[in-house]
C-alpha cells in the first residue's frame, strides 16, 4: 500500500508542481501523509516537527553559512533528530477520543526524513504554501486509493 501511495503521490506532486507552480513538502512526502490522515495527531506532530527543524536551521544560518546542498543536508539531519528527540517526549497529556476510540497509545512523527523535506520546502517557497499543498495533496492521494482499494487505509 505505501509503494502505490509514493507512486501516486509522485504523480499528484508533479501536478501540483506543473499546475500551480507549488512544491508540495517535497514528492515522496503527500503519500506518507495520504496513508496517516487518519492519525491527525501524527500528522500535526510532523508538521511541528519540520517547523522546528525549520527554525533550528534557520537560527543557525544566522552564525553559519549555510547555503546549497548544505542546507539542504542540514535540514535532513537536523529533521532526523528533532524525530529522535520527539520519540523521548512523553506523549501522555494528550487525551482525545481519537486516542479511546482507536485503542491507539503512541504518537510518533512521521518517518525520519520526512520532517527534513517539509522543512527544505518551508525555506524555499514559504510555510503556508508547502501545508497547504501537502495538506490538499495528501487528500487528493487518499480519495484516489479509497478509490482503488476501499476505506480500510492504515499506514500502521
Amino acid at each position: 500500500m505505501l509503494s502505490v501511495a509514493i507512486g501516486i503521490g509522485l504523480a499528484v506532486s508533479l501536478l501540483f508542481s506543473e499546475l500551480f507552480g507549488l512544491a508540495a513538502g517535497g514528492m515522496v512526502v503527500p503519500g506518507y501523509f495520504a496513508l496517516a490522515l487518519s492519525r491527525p495527531i501524527d500528522v500535526a506532530l510532523t508538521i511541528l516537527a519540520a517547523l522546528a527543524t525549520y527554525m533550528i536551521v534557520y537560527l543557525m544560518s544566522t552564525f553559519i553559512i549555510v547555503y546549497g546542498r548544505r542546507r539542504t543536508v542540514l535540514m535532513i539531519l537536523v529533521g532526523y533528530l528533532v524525530r529522535m528527540l520527539f520519540n523521548y517526549i512523553p506523549m501522555d497529556f494528550i487525551t482525545s477520543v481519537e486516542r479511546y476510540a482507536s485503542e491507539q497509545t503512541q504518537f510518533q512523527v512521521i518517518g525520519y526524513i520526512i520532517p527534513g523535506l517539509i522543512a527544505i520546502w518551508f525555506d524555499r517557497q514559504g510555510w503556508l504554501e508547502t501545508l497547504c499543498a501537502l495538506l490538499t495533496a495528501a487528500v487528493a492521494i487518499r480519495l484516489i486509493l479509497i478509490l482503488l482499494y476501499g476505506v480500510q487505509l492504515n499506514m500502521y
